[in-house]
């Protein structure tokens, strides 16, 4: 059974451990030992439901919905998947992506895949991953950089997620 979840000590290790990442992205052979030492620094354990988890974001690509987790894990019961999930994320291993509650997907945190952004559709919940030209990405980041700056907030990354309607729901 894991420990309690949310505590400020967990969530100062966590960060901490993300500050710790390498710059560069963790191959997917390395994801592994990295969720394993991120749990370790939030007082879990890589339990074998841990470790299905992470290897199904891994191995998919684009985030995914519980639904998703529940028909490619279906030995997995949705409760524990949830508390797995909450776990994970306070570890800094997840990101939820989601354009409304009713529409929420996990993903890999960024520093274990790359970086991107996402198109939402408030409509389905279709997430469309999409990664910035390099040069619109540079402007996006120096136009956060002088947005923090005027307001004295030292920004150390950025997510952007497009709230929109898809294609197949115009």
């Amino acid at each position: 059974m894991s420990g309690p979840v949310g505590r400020s000590s967990d969530r100062r290790s966590a960060m901490a451990a993300q500050d710790t990442a390498e710059d560069v992205h963790a191959m997917p052979e390395d994801v592994h030992a990295m969720a394993e030492q991120r749990l370790r620094l939030v007082d879990q354990r890589y339990t074998s439901g841990r470790r299905a988890l992470v290897e199904l974001l891994a191995s998919a690509g684009h985030p995914v919905s519980i639904g998703d987790i529940a028909q490619q894990l279906p030995s997995l019961p949705r409760s524990s998947a949830y508390r797995h999930l909450v776990d994970l994320q306070t570890a800094g291993l997840v990101r939820r992506v989601t354009a409304s509650d009713e529409f929420t997907r996990f993903e890999l945190a960024e520093d274990l895949t790359e970086h991107h952004h996402h198109l939402l559709c408030s409509n389905c919940g279709k997430v469309i991953d999409v990664t910035l030209p390099p040069g619109l990405e540079r402007d996006v980041a120096r136009a956060i950089g002088q947005l923090a700056g005027s307001e004295g907030f030292q920004a150390h990354s950025h997510q952007l997620d497009v709230l929109g309607v898809c294609a197949a729901c115009r």
